[in-house]
């Protein structure tokens, strides 16, 4: 198919330079009526928020335009069935494993997955059996599973209905994910991947292999992380026999807007199209532009740079006195907006690049050099502490949770107990404490230094008080 093709984006255009006259929803009438104040960006895009109207589809049921779109989408990662997604990964994640699992099915999960994946879990009804990650101690950070740690999940609950993975994590970490499918298959079982930041892999040999070139039975990918997607914007990839496809279109059509945003999936179109377009002289350009900028960055004695399998995440690791909380504020002040801080860390989301394309990185690196010439000699860096839980299950099931009552405890005094609540620093997204798990010293630790540090925490409504929700009944 050609890749060069747009036409869901390329419709929407001829229906606006038509110039139609509207009597349908939305109600700004393709931007005619507006506030003034926001007509300065507004108005170019307005005019693309269209409905279903003649002509351009509907996300769906699609038979014309965007069927097209998701063909195209369908053709370049080579898959069964590929989907536009309008409600981010989360849907995906929520989708794909509703369509897989029933209530009370077991489901292995890696445990460094992001919320969505567990809340999916949660509205199934399913039992969770959670697979720790190894621990990449350069990073500081759970990186991805080992086969062992898969086979010994396996081994114990060999009736598992489904393998929800994480690949890769969000510093760009990878793993042996090939193996880990091959052995799920050996045993039936069908691997649903979240794989929203690799949307870019299967540009070339310079990244690494997509879980969907490595036969995962199930992909969801976020388009708007490191391709030129409105946010919200995502694809799902279905190629299977293991879970059945009216299934997955049910979930989606179920939780998924029934209006869905035109201006987004437009983009989903053109970030397709850059993708599909993408040649060996655009790979050659990225890689020696992101090659530059790391090499200024590595002449700094202040920090170290980390990157290791994704060539678009670059981690910044502070060799001072600064924490990545702190770095990721001075580097903010100087106007450098960073995606994410760690107690050591900062990450950067570097662009996908094409050849000769204009950028910043240069200036960036001077602003980095300048910020981190202040920062103090001090270590920041405690030794990190290893969790080896291996396998591990909800202390308290989703429909016991239903039946229990909570209290609010001090977090001093909440180890051993079982939380009601989720703990989640957000970036990531990862939660730290999930509904049903006993909270270990540890857990209190982590939590207790984050909020130290001001990281950013989703849940834990009292944490600010020192507290903790947990089931009344529940204690070890």
């Amino acid at each position: 198919m050609d890749q060069s093709k747009t036409p869901l984006y390329s419709q929407l255009v001829r229906h606006i330079n038509e110039n139609p006259l509207s009597f349908h929803v939305p109600g700004h009438k393709n931007g005619a009526f507006f506030p003034e104040e926001g007509q300065a960006f507004f108005n170019q895009i307005l005019k693309l928020d269209a409905t279903e109207i003649t002509g351009l589809d509907d996300l769906h049921s699609p038979e014309g335009v965007i069927f097209e779109a998701e063909e195209l989408l369908r053709d370049l990662y080579k898959t069964d069935k590929s989907f536009f997604l309008i409600n981010g990964s989360t849907v995906g994640n929520l989708a794909m494993i509703m369509a897989a699992i029933n209530e009370d099915d077991l489901v292995l999960v890696q445990r460094n997955s992001h919320k969505s994946i567990m809340n999916a879990i949660r509205l199934a009804k399913a039992k969770p059996v959670f697979i720790s990650p190894e621990f990449n101690g350069e990073y500081g950070v759970a990186a991805g599973l080992s086969i062992e740690g898969v086979k010994s999940a396996i081994s114990q609950y060999p009736n598992a209905k489904a393998l929800i993975l994480t690949y890769p994590n969000y510093y760009g970490l990878t793993y042996d994910l090939k193996t880990i499918i091959d052995l799920a298959h050996e045993h039936g079982i069908p691997v649903l991947v979240d794989e929203a930041h690799g949307v870019h892999f299967i540009a070339g040999n310079y990244f690494p292999a997509s879980a969907v070139e490595l036969g995962a039975d199930i992909v969801v990918q976020s388009a708007h992380k490191t391709l030129p997607a409105m946010t919200m914007g995502a694809f799902l990839h279905y190629q299977t026999n293991r879970v059945a496809l009216s299934n997955l279109k049910f979930y989606l059509q179920a939780l998924q807007s029934s209006s869905p945003s035109y201006p987004l999936m437009a983009s989903l179109d053109l970030a397709r199209l850059y993708l599909g377009t993408y040649s060996k002289d655009d790979i050659s350009y990225l890689k020696e532009e992101i090659e530059k900028f790391k090499k200024h960055l590595q002449t700094l004695e202040a920090i170290r740079i980390l990157q290791l399998d994704d060539p678009l995440k670059l981690t910044i690791q502070s060799k001072g006195a600064w924490s990545g909380f702190e770095l990721q504020s001075k580097l903010e002040f100087k106007g450098i907006f960073t995606e994410l801080a760690d107690p050591y860390n900062v990450l950067l989301v570097l662009p996908l690049l094409k050849d000769g394309m204009k950028h910043r990185l240069q200036e960036a690196a001077e602003k980095i050099a300048e910020v981190v010439s202040a920062m103090p000699d001090r270590k920041n860096r405690p030794e990190s502490k290893v969790v080896h839980k291996t396998i591990s299950t909800l202390e308290v099931s989703y429909k016991e949770m239903e039946l229990q009552q909570t209290e609010y405890i001090l977090l001093k005094d909440a180890t051993g107990r079982v939380s009601a609540e989720q703990i989640i620093p957000y970036p990531p997204g990862i939660p730290l404490c999930l509904p049903g798990e006993v909270v270990t010293e540890d857990d209190i630790e982590t939590i207790a230094f984050l909020r130290d540090k001001k990281a950013k925490i989703q849940g834990g409504e009292y944490l600010h008080a020192g507290k903790i929700k947990v089931f009344k009944r529940w204690r070890l």
